[in-house]
């Protein structure tokens, strides 16, 4: 069967194979994120010497396709001495990839580990792994808290396993949460408002930290430029995962000290659960009855490259709506726009990997960062002077279509109008 060369950037829906275009290694890191792979990558690079074990790195966004698969593992997987691969959602995520594998692993008696791609744990998965369950929960564990120490420890470790005399240390915890400002190392909410603008309104800009972990910051900084030039003050964030306990208390915390007049939100998924009730967010930390919070703007940090997102009559692709727009508008969030896609950064010889990164687009920064100033305006509106216009369907462009589009609308404009009066 023909393979293509895989795209950098590109996510493999299934619909056709491709070659990654490596040779055998003697450790190979699969996992979906990118940021994680090029932190790997860039700890390799600190690895000086000829003695330290091949390594090879691959995204499994790459190998979606189930002939990708069976050529990796024939080619790649089968030579190799330790495999490691990071899920998230499990083996239900990738389970082609998975059972082929642990068939191969099993077969070649090559040591395999499986590890959950968040901070949860796995059972199916650590069932699945045949190194101990000491050395699968300390694998876990430097992905879990990541950044360019624990990446390195997480090499030499995994070297130890294959019998090579390393030094290494044990996971470290990282910040779960905290704030960022080009050019400054951990900076305090102080040091952010330095550089604001006298009277200027604020927002909040939230992130994931795996972005600050991998230097992955290009699209950060965009923003925080691009609302300066829209007349609004950055306040950014990064979190581990709004779910996160700690990076959920450190963030409300910040947006209390910041009191933000718009939010965008970065991050994936939701809060709450689609069906049941509405679970409160970190972002409800500065909304009060007098005073609703300010509006929470969802931006989406595209999965794939903007060729390919240029091109798509649909637009984004099912795994950015279902991650960035779907399910975050459970929890409320206003959809904005996709402001950057994946693009090459570099081709990292030592493992033999694509580094992308997020590469902003300038006229789509601008928008949303207008987009922004104009609900901050709108929050500091006093609120007899604001205007809200309601837009009813009118499906599906027939007679019955009107009737329909009325007979389920209207009550529900009823009870509006007759409630905004007492909110002024």
């Amino acid at each position: 069967m023909h393979l293509l060369a895989a795209e950098p950037g590109a996510i493999n829906d299934g619909s056709h194979a491709v070659d990654l275009g490596q040779t055998p290694g003697d450790i190979i890191v699969l996992s979906a994120a990118d940021t994680e792979l090029s932190a790997i990558a860039q700890a390799r690079a600190k690895l000086n010497g000829e003695d330290f074990p091949s390594l090879r790195l691959a995204s499994l966004l790459h190998l979606g396709n189930d002939h990708s698969v069976d050529h990796y593992g024939e080619d790649i997987i089968a030579h190799a001495k330790l495999v490691i691969v990071r899920l998230l959602g499990g083996r239900g995520y990738w389970p082609h990839g998975t059972d082929t594998i642990t068939r191969i692993c099993r077969e070649q008696n090559i040591p395999v580990a499986f590890l959950p791609g968040d901070d949860q744990p796995d059972p199916e998965l650590a069932a699945l792994s045949t190194i101990s369950a000491e050395a699968q929960h300390r694998l876990w564990q430097y992905g879990v808290h990541g950044g360019p120490d624990n990446a390195l420890d997480f090499l030499n470790f995994a070297a130890s396993l294959i019998g090579v005399e390393t030094d290494w240390r044990e996971p470290r915890p990282l910040v779960r949460a905290g704030l960022y400002w080009p050019g400054l190392e951990f900076p305090d909410l102080n040091a952010v408002k330095t550089a604001w603008k006298k009277d200027a309104p604020t927002a909040a800009l939230v992130f994931y930290r795996a972005l600050v972990q991998s230097g992955n910051l290009k699209v950060i900084d965009a923003l925080i430029e691009g609302l300066a030039a829209a007349g609004l003050n950055a306040l950014p964030v990064f979190v581990a995962s709004l779910k996160d306990p700690v990076a959920a208390a450190t963030l409300e915390e910040l947006l209390v000290g910041g009191s933000p007049d718009v939010i965008l939100n970065a991050t994936g998924f939701a809060v709450s659960v689609p069906g049941v009730p509405r679970t409160s967010t970190p972002f409800d930390a500065i909304s009060k009855p007098e005073q609703p919070g300010p509006v929470v703007l969802q931006v989406v940090f595209s999965g794939g490259n903007e060729h390919d997102w240029h091109h798509a009559k649909r637009g984004l692709g099912p795994r950015d709506i279902a991650m960035n727009v779907a399910l975050p508008e459970v929890d409320g969030r206003v959809m904005s726009r996709a402001v950057s896609f994946k693009g090459l950064k570099r081709r990292d010889e030592l493992t033999e990997t694509d580094i992308v990164e997020y590469e902003p687009v300038a006229d789509r920064i601008q928008f949303v960062s207008e987009m922004a100033a104009n609900w901050a305006a709108l929050r500091l509106k006093p609120v007899a002077e604001r205007r809200v216009a309601l837009v009813l369907a009118n499906y599906p462009n027939r007679e019955a279509g009107e009737r329909l589009a009325h007979s389920l609308a209207l009550p529900d404009v009823v009870d509006y109008l007759q409630v905004t009066p007492s909110y002024g």
